[in-house]
């Protein structure tokens, strides 16, 4: 029997949270920047960061349209005390 979706067989999952995506990445980066991987891998690697760069900032994203709606229509600066 054929799979419903190729391109789910081909891409891993997103990671479930923004921090997970974040450590992926950072791992991702790393591994690109060493200079040890098949051209094949670069090539992989290349496109599931960039995925889970979308990811982040699609999460920052929300979480920036959340603030604004908690503070009005404008996004206030935070201030740490």
């Amino acid at each position: 029997m054929a799979k419903s979706s190729t391109s789910s067989a081909s891409t891993p999952a997103l990671p479930a949270t923004y921090e997970a995506a974040l450590q992926e990445l950072e791992a991702l980066v790393a591994s690109l920047e060493s200079g040890q991987l098949p051209l094949d891998q670069l090539l992989t690697g290349y496109q599931r960061g960039a995925q889970l760069l979308k990811f982040c900032r699609d999460k920052l994203e929300a979480v920036e349209t959340q603030i604004k709606v908690l503070e009005g229509t404008e996004l206030k600066p935070w201030v740490q005390e």
